[in-house]
């Protein structure tokens, strides 16, 4: 069990029990497996969907689970001490339904939500590009509006899910006519629309079971009736999404933080050197107090920025900090853990090395820490 977790509110105390039970038992028997085997584990999207779990931040009415995002990132928290990559995917699948439910018609909501929320169909987000990563106003694909349709062309890189998914938020430049720039469009693409594909996973540093892929499209044709919002709105849905989704990889980000020092916390109660437990040695006790307060420090910094969304008030900057703070903060831990571990911490025998292969990228999507950082000190300029 996790040696430090904030006290849950009445609210939520059985929703996270669950969550840990679920965790127990059909997340932590299978990761060791999936990571090794690059296994993309779809039926554990399945089980935490009818479980509740996919949908946690939107509307009953919906199919959602009607909580607060401060309930919500603390279940993601416990989703991902056991199974980072499954973790990534379920709060990649929350701001792949973000668009519709932001900006959809009541209509396009009625048709499509249920099933996205309640785990039948686990999406995709469709955003960077090989050439603009850190800068997705630079993106390439195209979308030409042709009758009743829209005719995508182009290619999205690093696509959580890509090939896996069963619909993909797509953003894409359309384009008029004449040629002229109309601005980001933001469309529901059905993964089995032809033209689609996706090309070979990356392979990875870490995240094994976590499918990424960049996701090609061929003079795909999308029904007019399937953009989000209007034309030229996609590249603030998108911002606007990606303001929650920085909240979710920083909670993805606690909990496998919390995860590596319960694992190192262990080993110093029984491992024995020079004739004692060697967190009775102070150098190994003051680094596990520092790992400690980098994780507590970290899981205040994404649970203010949710109290500050949950009552309606702006939160970017918040969530800029909750990812920097809290991703930043757990490549310390892990790398750390390895290290109270020694040389067992550098084997495969434990999941600390897992750990920390798996966290470094935390650092790089949902944007780098260097755009947070840029995010951060232009929200302080404008004051």
């Amino acid at each position: 069990m996790p040696v430090s977790r904030l006290m849950p509110t009445e609210e939520s105390a059985d929703l996270i029990e669950l969550t840990r039970t679920l965790v127990e038992k059909e997340l932590r028997p299978h990761v060791d497996a999936a990571e090794r085997d690059h296994t993309f584990p779809r039926e554990t999207y399945r089980v935490l969907g009818e479980a509740g779990l996919l949908g946690l931040p939107y509307p009953e009415e919906l199919g959602g689970g009607g909580q607060s995002y401060e309930v919500y990132l603390q279940v993601l928290e416990e989703i991902a001490a056991g199974w980072a990559a499954v973790g990534v995917g379920v709060s990649v699948h929350a701001l792949s339904c973000f668009g519709l439910f932001e900006r959809g018609t009541e209509e396009q909501k009625q048709r499509w939500l249920p099933e996205m929320l309640g785990g039948d169909l686990l999406g995709a987000y469709c955003l960077s590009e090989a050439h603009a990563g850190s800068d997705p106003a630079a993106m390439r694909t195209r979308a030409v509006r042709d009758g009743d349709d829209y005719v995508l062309n182009g290619t999205k890189a690093w696509v959580t899910h890509g090939g896996e998914a069963d619909y993909y938020k797509v953003m894409a430049r359309l384009v008029g006519a004449d040629g002229a720039d109309q601005g980001i469009t933001c469309f529901l693409v059905p993964a089995d629309s032809p033209g689609l594909s996706a090309a070979k996973p990356e392979d990875k540093m870490g995240l094994m079971s976590s499918t990424t892929a960049s996701v090609i499209f061929e003079d795909v044709r999308i029904p007019a009736e399937r953009r989000l919002g209007a034309e030229g709105e996609g590249l603030s849905i998108a911002l606007a999404g990606l303001d929650s989704g920085r909240l979710g990889i920083a909670a993805v980000a606690v909990g496998v933080a919390q995860g590596a020092l319960d694992v190192a916390l262990a080993y110093a109660k029984e491992r024995e050197a020079f004739g004692k437990p060697v967190i009775e040695h102070q150098g190994l006790a003051f680094l596990l107090a520092d790992m400690e307060a980098a994780v507590s420090s970290a899981r205040s910094t994404y649970l203010h920025a949710a109290r500050l969304k949950d009552a309606g008030r702006r939160f970017s900057r918040e969530a800029s900090i909750a990812k920097m703070v809290a991703t930043d903060n757990a490549m310390k831990v892990t790398t750390d853990a390895v290290q109270v571990l020694g040389g067992a911490g550098y084997t495969k025998d434990f999941p600390v090395e897992r750990f920390m292969r798996e966290t470094k990228v935390m650092q790089i999507f949902e944007g780098t820490n260097q755009i947070q950082r840029l995010v951060i000190s232009r929200d302080l300029a404008r004051g």
